[in-house]
């Protein structure tokens, strides 16, 4: 490696040629010790390097190979006690690897004289996996100012790359000895002209020194069965990235293992992009992005094509280095060939199944559900835990089985609502996991905390999962009977991480987009539907299950004056918030026009001019219905929507032929024609969008037609059952559905109206209190007689203080209250005074209307306003409101 760490160091660079032949044969036990060690020498320009290994009774470590220099010179033991304080027991048993300068090395001489001397500095690096220890990889430099940043994440990178590959290997000599029939035998294999194949202790070391002891008792005593007897190459090289230039390092290896010829390599990190496959090319430039690298490192798989157009499959394991002020400056790494850790083709198919099924799972809810399926049953495992990282709490999305019995006490303890969320800190071991970035397996007896070996007695996988260069949550896959952990699922597992990282990523995301719609949606829409009397309406709003699901339908239930009522439906263009604004303005302007008074074709005609002046090239349709709840006369106006739907009393069916006009938008001068119809007591009407009888697999006269037989069949007693009924079963739908019902029962009792026409004479409000009078008597009213003149005198002496021209009396009679209202032709709406003192003549006037009315109110109307005021009254009989005398209505 040309890095920045290793110059200097006082040690010639051992020979590369040689470490990568050594790397390159068919190594035997201790031939692949032999390689780390004089590979390790070339990544870190140490004096000294040195491989133990685990002993047959698992209670020491024994030196398997050195290089570089005689052990003897710096006092390394043959065989270290796992059980005694030493640094190179210490390492493998705490699985984390020491650094010691010269003053760490004195105080360890206290205790352990094996130590080396303390005018050198030592690395101790542990090797092993999935909680297994396979061994210690020991490192010494001359340099008393100990080893770099840069050094020592190369070499604990490294070590992590060959314990992976060690590992391997070990898993295959295990599954071929468990498949013999009979004993094992000894077996030759060919090498390479400078490696005479020989027991471990024949090896030939980089620099032979014959002053250096044989130490063959602890390799000859080595079991054969811990490497296998035969290993493939360990193909490691490692690298230095500078990511203010883009310029990497790299040495033979790496560009061995890219296909580049070393006179060809220019130093640019495109160059070597340019060997991968473009589908990787994401995953990779996440590590060369300064602001998108995380800082506790990255590992991944790639591939690179050669040039024979075959794939080789490649892992890479880098770290950042920052400089005095924590900014991202340098990434150093080690890439490895993985093609003996890439699953098989059934794993891919499941990889490739696993990917599509996420594709499709758009919610938090729905990923959680696809990853269950994808590794519970398939794996065979017990338990399955779901859960984002946010902030420093683990919020659970799933955990399978559900039941909080089945789920360690700090899990069943955090358990407040649908699932537990926990602080990660409790979970040291897996914090460290998700810092780290890499997926971890923990075979049964592994030391764990309770939280975490509660989950997975017989093995645990915790897979950290990875988004956007950074870890997103993590997923827990535990089994309780003893699981050995295979390379092909060990890659499965980790191709799953990426693939949920990412998935869960995308769904947080679209969750947070379907609330923030849902919100919108919900804002736009009214909360509820008015009382109506004489009928009932319902409706039912389903969004698109496409895209942002916010789109441009929208429905109103207006109540107007004289015991009218305006339905309106609509649709306006597209799926984005820009429709839902729109639909938002063209709901409300249409509310304006109608409570203002205006006829429906002209309130149809203002919102068409409203939306052409809003220079946007969306379009709405509309379909706008006003209905007299007294008559059951309706006036409908269509713009370019849907005709209404219609059941009569006698289950019959029809569809409303109501002339119409363009869409809303489209012309300003566009006219809508007026279609009148009458409705019995006992009809129901039909107002819908295209949604609900149009989509990709249903055309439109069907689904016209489809929609009136449900109708037909519906029981109309129940206005929200039938609602449903004819939504039915929408599945998945392209696009928003709108329904909106109103089932005309016609008004039991009839309303009774009597209007005056106030002159403006002194004596104006004494005839108006005596019309009102009369009709009151005619009415037998006359128990509320006081209260009803009082309020007409109020609001007639209004009218005529404050405003100029015609005034307007109405008296209008329900079942159960009295509407008073007095129409002017000024504009301004009565305002209420904030304070009155008591020493004033007037100002009360509507501050006693206020007091003695059950509601009041002001609307404008053509040409001017109307206050009104309504006073319940005593329930009384349908054939008490009869007039007795044949007062004038109007005068």
């Amino acid at each position: 490696m040309s890095s920045e760490g290793g110059a200097g160091v006082g040690v010639p660079r051992p020979r590369a040629d040689l470490t990568v032949g050594a790397c390159d044969a068919g190594l035997q036990s201790a031939g692949v010790e032999q390689a780390v060690t004089e590979q390790v020498l070339v990544f870190a320009g140490a004096a000294l390097a040195a491989v133990y290994v685990v002993g047959e009774e698992g209670d020491e470590l024994r030196l398997a190979e050195t290089a570089g220099g005689p052990g003897a010179l710096y006092e390394l033991s043959a065989s270290y006690a796992l059980s005694e304080r030493s640094p190179v027991a210490d390492a493998c048993r705490t699985g984390r690897p020491l650094w010691l300068n010269p003053a760490d090395l004195a105080a360890y001489q206290e205790t352990d004289p094996d130590t080396p001397p303390p005018d050198v500095s030592l690395g101790a690096l542990p090797l092993g996996t999935n909680g297994r220890r396979l061994g210690c990889l020991v490192v010494v430099d001359d340099a008393g100012d100990g080893f770099d940043a840069e050094r020592r994440n190369v070499l604990e990178l490294y070590a992590d790359q060959v314990a992976d590959r060690l590992e391997a290997c070990r898993e295959a000599n295990a599954a071929r000895a468990a498949g013999r029939t009979e004993p094992p035998r000894t077996e030759s294999h060919p090498t390479e002209p400078h490696q005479t194949e020989s027991h471990p202790q024949e090896s030939h070391p980089t620099e032979p020194h014959p002053q250096e002891p044989q130490a063959a008792d602890p390799r000859q005593t080595e079991p054969q069965s811990l490497l296998g007897p035969a290993l493939d190459p360990l193909h490691v090289g490692s690298f230095t990235l500078v990511l203010s230039t883009g310029r990497i390092e790299a040495d033979a290896r790496v560009l061995e293992l890219v296909d580049i010829a070393p006179d060809d390599f220019d130093g640019r990190v495109e160059t070597l992009l340019a060997h991968t496959v473009p589908d990787d090319l994401p995953a990779l430039m996440s590590i060369v992005e300064p602001s998108q690298l995380a800082s506790g490192g990255r590992e991944l798989e790639f591939r690179i094509r050669r040039p024979t157009g075959e794939l080789r499959w490649l892992r890479l394991r880098a770290r950042v280095l920052a400089d005095a002020a924590g900014r991202p400056e340098r990434v150093v790494g080690v890439v490895a060939d993985a093609s003996h850790l890439r699953p098989t083709a059934d794993e891919v198919s499941r990889v490739q199944r696993l990917s599509a099924t996420l594709a499709n799972a758009t919610t938090i809810r729905d990923v959680s559900r696809v990853v269950v399926a994808a590794l519970r049953d398939p794996l065979g495992a017990d338990r399955v835990a779901l859960a984002e990282l946010e902030a420093d709490r683990l919020v659970v999305t799933v955990l399978d089985p559900p039941e909080p019995s089945a789920w360690p006490h700090i899990w069943r303890s955090e358990w407040r609502s649908e699932w537990p969320d926990a602080p990660i800190r409790a979970l040291p071991t897996l914090e460290a996991a998700m810092r780290e970035g890499r997926t971890s397996l923990w075979p049964a007896g592994t030391a764990l905390e309770p939280g975490l070996s509660g989950v997975g007695p017989g093995g645990l996988a915790v897979l950290p999962l990875p988004a956007d260069g950074r870890v997103v949550g993590a997923c827990l896959v535990g089994w309780d009977e003893p699981h050995a952990f295979g390379p092909e699922e060990r890659s499965l597992l980790t191709a799953t991480a990426g693939l949920v990282g990412q998935a869960l990523k995308r769904a947080h995301a679209f969750d947070a987009e379907h609330e923030l719609a849902t919100m919108l949606q919900r804002s736009l829409l009214p909360r509820r539907l008015p009382p109506l009397a004489g009928g009932v309406a319902v409706a039912r709003y389903l969004p698109a299950m496409m895209g942002l699901e916010v789109g441009g339908d929208w429905y109103d239930v207006i109540p107007l004056s004289e015991g009218r009522v305006a339905l309106v439906i609509g649709d306006v263009q597209g799926h984005s918030a820009g429709a839902a604004t729109i639909m938002g303005q063209m709901r409300t302007a249409i509310r304006a026009y109608a409570v203002e008074g205006h006829p429906a074709d002209v309130v149809v005609s203002h919102a068409n001019r409203l939306l052409v002046g809003m220079e946007t090239d969306l379009f709405a349709t509309c379909c706008y219905v006003e209905l007299d709840m007294e008559e059951g006369d309706a006036w409908i106006v269509r713009a370019g929507h849907l005709p209404p739907l219609l059941r009569l009393p006698d289950g019959t069916t029809e569809e409303l032929a109501a002339e119409g006009g363009p869409p809303l938008g489209v012309l300003a001068d566009a006219e809508f024609p007026l279609t009148t119809v009458g409705l019995a007591p006992g009809a129901l009407l039909a107002l819908m969008t295209d949604g609900l009888v149009e989509s990709s697999s249903l055309h439109l006269d069907d689904g016209m037609r489809r929609v009136r037989e449900d109708l037909a069949a519906a029981d109309p007693s129940d206005a929200g059952r039938v609602a449903d009924a004819l939504l039915g079963d929408m599945g998945r739908r392209d696009d928003d559905v709108a329904l909106l019902l109103l089932r005309y029962d016609g008004m039991k009792v009839r309303p009774i109206r009597a209007s005056w026409t106030v002159w403006r004479l002194p004596d104006a409000v004494m005839h108006a209190r005596r019309f009102t009078a009369r009709t009151l008597r005619s009415w037998k009213l006359a128990e509320e007689t006081d209260v009803i003149l009082l309020v007409v005198s109020e609001l007639v002496t209004n009218a005529l203080v404050h405003t100029q021209g015609p005034v307007r009396l109405d008296l209008r009679l329900t079942a159960d209250r009295l509407r008073i209202a007095v129409s002017d032709s000024s504009p301004r709406a009565p305002a209420k005074p904030v304070i009155v003192d008591w020493e004033s003549t007037g100002g009360r006037g509507i501050l006693l209307v206020e007091a003695m009315s059950a509601s009041w109110g002001s609307v404008p109307v053509s040409g001017g306003k109307q206050v009104w005021s309504e006073i319940v009254l005593p329930s009384r009989e349908p054939g008490d409101t009869e007039p007795r005398g044949s007062e004038p209505g109007s005068t």
